[in-house]
């Protein structure tokens, strides 16, 4: 038979492509690569849907750790939000399951690699580039993108076979993950709804406050509430606590990568918090160009993630200016979860610039005289002085 590896997860398109290819005379090998959000009896459950579907073997590859180390830290790094928006909750990690699909398909030799992605999004360039880099002897097959296949058409194949699972009742698409969890619907496929508070998945459960301590450590989430972890571990106990506030939704709005406009919403509390308080303890810790230069980087990089291009060695180049520029970003940041928000109390670093021998700001000077600032003045407005007087009417 013909050896193929299945990117599985186990919803209704990549159940459709299990069935379909095993019927087609595949060997099918469904992988599922876990970049958090799932809990131990949930990877147990698509395990046993997958062999319902006739595959072969199943195989969940753990990349929690990976997904932070050669993604998110950079993401964090970089304070990358998408439009000022959305932390690339989804599109970060299908570079990492992309990539560790196309590693085990090479490991057991398979000559077919398959994904259950639509001819309309983004996840199709993304595996499709990744898969095609890194593997371009393994054939892609792409059975949904190919037929055109309508979900009603999906799950009417699937009860033809007698798989009789509820897909029509799934009214929202819901995809977790450590950096966040998007939520598709009827609503985002317009311009002018929003989801109901039903859609997301973390509902409100705590209505006071509480106030939490996120210490970094040259830009890395090490310590959370005095208890030092790895990063992930950090987000994800972030996340549990932050999101029973109902902290991080929004709805993104952006450009696909064929060109056609899309919406989403998202709950990332842990994200949102994290990367608002590494960026506060930025605006204390580094110099005013090093933060010019780092929003910039930060978005041409977002971009490119975005985008499927983690493999361009762009990529590293910008990584290694996010990381040296971490030297001194460390200390700790105090923040209050709230209802839906919170909010960044203040920072305590030993590298925090607002030194006040040095000065305090609109309130005294210390560090030079005041006919040193006037001739400062004089001097750094002589070009604007210039160009008015050549200029002038008169």
């Amino acid at each position: 038979m013909k050896k193929l590896v299945l990117a599985y997860s186990g919803g209704l398109d990549t159940s459709y492509c299990a069935v379909s290819l095993s019927k087609a005379g595949y060997e099918v090998h469904a992988v599922s690569v876990n970049t958090g959000g799932f809990t131990a009896e949930e990877i147990q459950n698509i395990e046993k849907n997958a062999y319902k579907m006739g595959v072969s073997t199943y195989k969940n590859i753990d990349a929690i750790a990976s997904y932070y180390e050669k993604v998110i830290k950079y993401l964090i790094f970089g304070n990358v939000l998408k439009n000022n928006s959305y932390p690339l909750s989804v599109s970060a990690e299908r570079i990492i399951q992309a990539i560790e699909i196309i590693e085990y398909a090479k490991s057991i030799d398979a000559k077919y690699i398959a994904h259950g992605s639509t001819g309309a999004g983004n996840d199709q360039v993304r595996f499709d580039m990744i898969f095609q880099t890194l593997a371009p002897e393994i054939e892609i097959i792409t059975p949904i993108r190919d037929n055109k296949l309508s979900r009603q058409e999906e799950i009417d194949y699937l009860k033809s076979y007698k798989i009789d699972m509820p897909w029509d009742k799934a009214k929202y698409s819901i995809n977790k993950g450590l950096w966040g969890t998007s939520v598709g619907g009827e609503e985002t496929l317009t311009s002018e709804k929003s989801l109901p508070e039903s859609a997301y998945p973390s509902q409100l459960e705590n209505k006071g406050e509480t106030q939490v301590k996120l210490t970094f450590l040259k830009g890395e989430f090490v310590v959370f509430n005095g208890v030092k972890n790895s990063p992930e571990k950090n987000i994800e106990l972030l996340n549990n606590l932050a999101s029973s506030y109902a902290i991080g939704r929004d709805i993104h709005v952006g450009d696909t990568i064929v060109g056609i406009k899309g919406r989403v919403g998202f709950e990332a509390a842990a994200a949102l918090i994290t990367i608002k308080a590494h960026h506060l303890l930025e605006k204390h810790t580094l110099t005013k160009w090093q933060l010019q230069h780092k929003e910039y980087l930060s978005n041409f990089y977002g971009m490119h993630l975005h985008e499927g291009q983690y493999l361009d060695p762009v990529l590293r180049n910008m990584e290694a200016f996010f990381e040296s520029s971490q030297e001194n970003v460390s200390g700790d940041v105090m923040v209050t979860l709230k209802p839906y928000h919170f909010t960044l109390n203040g920072i305590v670093s030993d590298h925090d610039l607002m030194n006040a021998k040095f000065g305090s700001y609109g309130e005294m000077n210390k560090g030079w005289t005041a006919a040193e600032a006037k001739g400062f003045i004089k001097i750094i407005g002589n070009q604007n002085k210039i160009y008015h007087q050549v200029n002038s009417e008169s």
